[in-house]
C-alpha cells in the first residue's frame, strides 16, 4: 500500500541553521498492517507522519501510495487526504460544532454525501467509538479521551484506506488512555491499516504486527514486536523498549583521589532521581565493599549501575578489562555482599571478565 524509498526532511531555521529530522527513511506498508512507531523524542517520528501526509512536505525521496508518487508535481494532495487519514495529539475538532457536525463535515464538503446521508454515517461511526450519546453536544462538553474518540470517528468518516496517529493519548489524563486505546484496538481487529506513533509500549507490543524504531532520523530497526521487545538486534533498541538508565564510573582503585564514598554518594543521587530509593543504599555498600575489597588489586575497573524499568531490575557490572578469569576467589568473605542482592553473576566478555551483582 505505502512504499517510503530515501525519504528525508530538512527545517531551515530562522537564524539559516538545518535541522534535519529525517535522513534517509525507507519501508513497506503491507494493507492491514498495523505500525506502532516508537524511539527517543526528536528523533522524527512526528514528522515522518506529517510527511507522510504531506503535512511536512519531505525535502528528498519518494512516496509511493497505492502505486502512485504522491511527491510528483501535481499529485491531488485532496485525493491523498481522502484515502490516508489522521488524528491528532490535540483532537483539532471545530469548537463551534457539535460531535455529530464534526464527524459528517468533512463526508458533506469533500465527498458530496447530503445532510441525511452523512448524519447518518456519522451516527454509526460515533456508535462504534462509544460517543453516539453526546453527539449533540459541543466539543467543550467533553473529556479529554472522549474528545479523542470523536477524533477518531471524524477520520473513519472518509473511509480512509490508512489512519496515522500522532501519539493519541500524548494529551490525556491518565485514566483516560485506555478508552482511546480500546477503540484502537477494535479498528485493528477490524483490518484497518494504521501507522502509530506511541510512547505505550505495552500498547504497542499488544496491538502491532511490526515495530519501527526510530533514531537519529532513521528507522533504525523494523521487526515484529516478539524481536523488537525480547530479542532486539542493536543496543540503542534493547536500551529504549527496556528503558535502561545507566551511571558509569571508571575506577582507578589506587589513584590518589580513589573515593568510595564519593561514588557510593553518586548512586544515591541516580537512584532518587529515577525513582527508585530503595536500590541505592544497597547499591552504594556493595560498590564500596567490592571497589575496596576483592577488586582493589586491579587499578581499572568499569563500573556500571544499570536499571530497566520495564522489568524493575537494578545490577551493578564491574568490568576489568584484559581479564581472563574471574577475580573473585573461594577464600573471599563475600557474605556481606550475598546479603546484599540477588544474585551475584561471573562472566568473561569479548573485553575482559565482568562480575555482575543483581539487586
Amino acid at each position: 500500500m505505502i512504499s517510503v524509498r530515501h525519504l528525508s526532511k530538512t527545517f531551515t531555521d530562522p537564524d539559516g541553521s538545518k535541522t534535519t529530522p529525517l535522513k534517509d527513511v525507507n519501508f513497506d506498508v503491507a494493507p492491514g498492517e498495523v505500525i506502532s512507531i516508537i524511539g527517543p523524542s526528536g528523533t522524527g517520528k512526528s514528522t515522518l507522519l506529517r510527511a507522510l501526509n504531506m503535512l511536512e512536505p519531505p525535502t528528498g525521496g519518494e512516496i509511493l501510495f497505492d502505486g502512485e508518487n504522491i511527491l510528483e508535481k501535481g499529485y491531488p494532495l485532496a485525493k491523498l487526504r481522502r484515502k490516508m487519514g489522521m488524528v491528532f495529539q490535540n483532537f483539532n475538532l471545530f469548537p463551534n460544532l457539535t460531535v455529530l457536525e464534526n464527524v459528517s463535515f468533512a463526508p458533506m464538503r469533500l465527498l458530496g454525501l447530503s445532510k441525511e446521508q452523512a448524519g447518518a454515517e456519522a451516527m454509526e461511526l460515533l456508535r462504534k467509538v462509544g460517543m453516539s450519546g453526546k453527539a449533540t453536544v459541543l466539543p467543550e462538553m467533553l473529556s479529554g479521551g472522549q474528545k479523542q474518540r470523536v477524533a477518531i470517528a471524524r477520520a473513519l468518516a472518509m473511509k480512509p484506506e490508512v489512519i496515522l496517529f500522532d501519539e493519541p493519548t500524548s494529551a490525556l489524563d491518565p485514566t483516560m488512555v485506555g478508552e482511546v486505546l480500546s477503540v484502537i484496538r477494535q479498528l485493528a481487529k477490524d483490518g484497518m491499516t494504521m501507522l502509530i506513533v506511541t510512547h505505550e509500549m505495552k500498547f504497542a507490543r499488544d496491538v502491532s504486527t511490526r515495530i519501527f524504531f526510530m533514531n537519529e532520523g532513521i528507522l533504525y530497526e523494523d521487526g515484529t514486536p516478539e524481536q523488537i521487545f525480547e530479542n532486539p538486534r542493536r543496543s540503542a533498541t534493547k536500551a529504549f523498549v527496556q528503558r535502561i538508565h545507566k551511571q558509569v564510573f571508571e575506577v582507578d582503585t589506587a589513584a590518589e583521589g580513589f573515593d568510595p564514598y564519593e561514588i557510593g554518594t553518586d548512586m544515591m543521587r541516580f537512584c532518587i532521581k529515577y525513582g527508585i530509593p530503595q536500590y541505592g543504599g544497597p547499591a552504594s555498600e556493595i560498590a564500596r565493599e567490592m571497589l575496596s575489597g576483592p577488586l582493589s588489586a586491579y587499578r581499572n575497573v568499569t563500573l556500571r549501575l544499570s536499571y530497566g524499568e520495564v522489568k524493575d531490575v537494578a545490577s551493578l557490572d564491574f568490568m576489568i578489562r584484559n581479564l581472563t578469569c574471574s577475580p573473585l576467589t573461594q577464600d573471599m568473605d563475600l557474605s556481606g555482599i550475598r546479603a546484599l542482592s540477588k544474585e551475584i553473576v561471573e562472566e568473561p566478555t569479548a573485553l575482559g571478565f565482568r562480575v555482575k551483582v543483581i539487586l
